[in-house]
């Protein structure tokens, strides 16, 4: 079926949305209605669950959260769909049940629901938790007050064209996706409304989604992601991806700081679209992922900047560059008025590196057994970037505390029979000061806890771990440390060469004692490899040992030890996991049991 020639412009819309933000999700929705009707649409997309926000979780078990939102789609949305086919995610109950679904909405009426057949559930997706599978092919006539419309699995008749639809995961199961066995098979133009999270490398994959109906559906393809930290771990890319028999023939550029990025597309001459998205590299995605992150996490908890306890090495500086980042490419995308008016209050100065200072505090907070060259490191690079820097000497008070616990014990503390207790007191005594000045600023602390750490336990509760958000903890410690090679060559932050430099370490014990992370527990590369295994993977003991044995030079009897002291120390270290500032989900996998990896807190050792 051929179009009519005299419509031949769709539109996807990117939004970045907050869960249940009713009138701010509608005002974004009608912006994106009223872009499209200037740009010469007559049909726009928008993405899954975009009226509400996809990450409402447990709302969504709650029958308001339903109400309302039919109420806002007909009293909002419906009266802005006069010359235009609006297609918006809401949640909508039928029957009882609870389903995802993708509201139709044409000259003020409301034509049809279709609603979502395959249900996410692996990884950070918990879809069954809250909504019902409908069954490809079967559709219903309901009535919802004065409004008569299709519910189910139907193709919509528009303009000369078959309109067939796909939300997000309904795209990724080739055997069972309405495109090739539902209604949508017959369909001349599919929409795609979506909330594919963001994770290092998934573009491809989602292009594979499309690419795979080559031969088997020839259809137009339409697809709209959300975009933005919505709703505080999962990051959404907001691509926009235009497509035909099974080509990928247009994709917008990801992670706008914007709050709506539109696309229009011509169907009348679809192969001229030749505007795909540049590849980025593994650290330029998660650059750009977390500080959209970051700026979006700072903005919707309506805080004023962040703070940091900057140690000099590599965790915490790569925090401090992404701020500082965040700030710059913030401001080059959207302009310093429009940074301004989403964070809510204006920045001084006039150059990046006064706002950085105005949005960011650092402090480096020094014991006996800190070095002369994480000190200078720390100074250096808050001093580089411009963030606001100050030095305490907490030897008097960690001393207080061993003091009134020799007290109670009869005895004086030793390295050679409490090590763990006197490292781990540093660390807690850190955490006190830093909150002070992030509460009196109404700043967010920043913990830098990083994923390898949260995998075997090497983190202090209430120490290191402390914050309010912990940016870095979806990804390992070998990337960091790739990643501040790259970010020093290619970000122009030549002051990292004071970090790259060192061996990483706590600096807990005494100096000459020479404490090294990976003296502690292993080298972060095969850390990394063996996480991959048994966490990611899923693999068992002896699978591990035996893949690493493949490519590891180092001998069996030395890898099977580190294998086991991994999986002792996972094992151990569940509670400490269960307990970690919200991070961003930035990798195929996380740990964070609240959007990735859940495991029991007793297992067997």
């Amino acid at each position: 079926m051929q179009p009519d020639k005299q419509i031949m412009k769709i539109a996807a819309c990117a939004l970045n949305q907050i869960p249940l933000d009713w009138n701010g999700n509608c005002e974004r929705i009608r912006s994106g209605i009223e872009k499209a009707k200037e740009g010469g649409a007559q049909l726009v997309l928008f993405p899954e669950l975009s009226l509400t926000g996809y990450g409402c979780e447990d709302y969504f078990l709650a029958t308001w959260v339903y109400d309302t939102a039919l109420e806002y789609l007909t009293q909002k949305i419906l009266p802005a769909s006069e010359g235009i086919l609006i297609a918006v995610g809401i949640p909508f109950c039928h029957n009882k049940n609870r389903y995802d679904a993708l509201a139709l909405c044409c000259d003020g009426k409301l034509s049809g629901i279709y609603a979502k057949q395959i249900l996410a559930k692996t990884g950070v997706f918990y879809e069954p938790r809250w909504f019902e599978p409908w069954k490809p092919n079967q559709v219903e006539t309901i009535q919802r007050g004065s409004h008569t419309f299709l519910f189910g699995d139907f193709t919509l008749p528009w303009k000369g064209l078959n309109i067939g639809f796909e939300i997000c995961e309904d795209g990724w199961h080739p055997s069972e996706r309405p495109a090739i066995v539902g209604a949508a098979a017959n369909a001349d133009l599919i929409l795609n409304a979506s909330a594919s999270n963001y994770a290092r490398g998934k573009q491809k994959e989602r292009h594979a989604v499309i690419e795979s109906l080559e031969g088997k559906n020839d259809a137009f393809y339409l697809y709209a992601n959300l975009l933005g930290n919505e709703s505080g771990r999962l990051i959404f890319d907001g691509e926009l991806i235009f497509g035909s028999e099974g080509k990928v023939l247009a994709s917008t550029a990801l992670l706008s700081f914007n709050d709506l990025e539109m696309a229009i597309f011509d169907l009348d001459s679809p192969m001229d679209h030749e505007g795909l998205s540049p590849e980025w590299n593994d650290f330029e995605e998660f650059t750009a992922a977390t500080c959209l992150g970051l700026f979006d996490y700072l903005r919707k908890a309506s805080s004023k900047g962040f703070a940091l306890s900057l140690s000099g090495g590599a965790d915490s500086s790569a925090c401090a560059i992404l701020v500082a980042e965040m700030v710059r490419r913030g401001v080059h995308q959207i302009g310093k008025k429009g940074f301004e008016e989403k964070l809510g209050f204006d920045l001084k100065g006039k150059n990046q590196a006064e706002w950085v200072n105005q949005l960011l505090v650092c402090v480096y907070q020094s014991t006996e057994n800190s070095s002369e060259t994480t000190r200078n490191a720390a100074s250096a690079l808050a001093k580089s970037i411009g963030s606001e820097f100050h030095e305490w000497k907490i030897d008097a008070i960690v001393n207080a505390y061993s003091a009134l616990t020799e007290q109670s014990f009869g005895r004086k503390l030793d390295w050679k029979t409490d090590d763990l207790v006197l490292q781990n007191i540093q660390a807690r005594t850190r955490a006190p000061g830093i909150w002070m000045l992030a509460n009196t600023r109404n700043f967010l602390l920043i913990s830098t806890s990083n994923r390898s750490e949260g995998d075997v336990g090497y983190c202090t509760m209430d120490g290191d771990t402390a914050g309010s958000l912990a940016p870095i903890a979806g990804v390992s410690k070998h990337f960091i440390r790739k990643w501040l090679i790259w970010a020093k060559e290619n970000l122009g932050y030549s002051i990292l060469d004071l970090i790259i430099s060192q061996q990483p370490t706590a600096e807990l014990r005494p100096p000459d004692q020479n404490q090294t992370d990976e003296t502690d527990l292993m080298p972060y590369d095969l850390l990394e490899q063996i996480e991959i295994g048994w966490v990611f993977n899923r693999n068992s003991r002896e699978e591990v040992v035996l893949h690493l044995k493949s490519f590891r030079p180092e001998n069996e009897e030395y890898l099977t030890t580190q294998v086991d002291r991994f999986i002792l120390l996972w094992k151990r270290s569940q509670w400490k996991r269960e307990r970690l500032a919200p991070s961003f989900h930035l990798d195929r996998f996380n740990i964070d049991p609240k959007s990735g990896g859940r495991f029991p807190i007793f297992s067997q050792p």
